[in-house]
């Protein structure tokens, strides 16, 4: 069966990836040994480009060298979001008498990937590019583009849950053909070469991945 691997990258990152040893991860690899008997057509990465913080300044250089190594695996396409930073107000639960009612904090949050990842499902199939897809994500908004795929194109929709601990959202299991789960195991297994090559030279699996 001719299938198409869509992956929420930080949604997977956060719930599987995040203090393992396991984050210089083959999507493709992981893909293929979550379905052995399918035809991997293309696997499409959703991310966005991270931004230096205080207290981990090499953050973005270490995904820039992850990119680069996802780039050498064919059939594998990313697709970027981005972060919008801002100052927001928020209020304090518990304010001191007398006190300030509200503090100002720095936020940062990932834009587009969620919608990105939604739409490329749908075109993906009208076009006719898969018989079945694989959403890797436990954000339950991606349900009504799923359940859209499933009902109304005729196409298989499998559910990844990448969270070890945790149960799928309802709506978002109930839009899937069918739910598998993310394990270790599978991680393990599914690991890039600790040195590739491109054209621009060698790309080295980052000190402590």
């Amino acid at each position: 069966m001719v299938t198409n691997v869509y992956v929420d990258g930080f949604n997977l990152y956060y719930r599987a990836l995040k203090d393992t040893p396991f984050r210089w991860l083959d999507l493709r690899k992981l893909a293929e040994i979550l379905f052995p008997q399918d035809s991997i057509h293309r696997v499409c990465y959703f991310t966005a480009r991270l931004v230096a913080r205080p207290g981990n300044p090499n953050q973005p250089r270490r995904q820039l060298v992850y990119l680069r190594a996802l780039a050498t695996l064919p059939g594998l396409d990313t697709y970027y979001g981005r972060f919008r930073s801002g100052v927001k107000r928020r209020p304090l639960a518990e304010p001191a008498p007398g006190l300030p009612t509200h503090m100002l904090f720095k936020d940062s949050e990932e834009k587009g990937s969620d919608v990105n990842l939604a739409t490329r499902l749908l075109v993906d199939g009208f076009n006719g590019e898969y018989e079945q897809a694989v959403v890797v994500s436990n954000d339950a908004d991606f349900a009504g583009a799923m359940q859209y795929v499933r009902d109304n194109l005729d196409l298989r929709v499998v559910l990844v849950n990448p969270d070890p601990s945790n149960t799928s959202p309802r709506e978002l299991a109930d839009a899937a053909t069918y739910v598998k789960r993310l394990w270790v195991s599978h991680l393990r297994r599914s690991q890039l070469l600790d040195t590739l090559t491109d054209e621009t030279g060698v790309i080295a699996k980052p000190p402590g991945w």
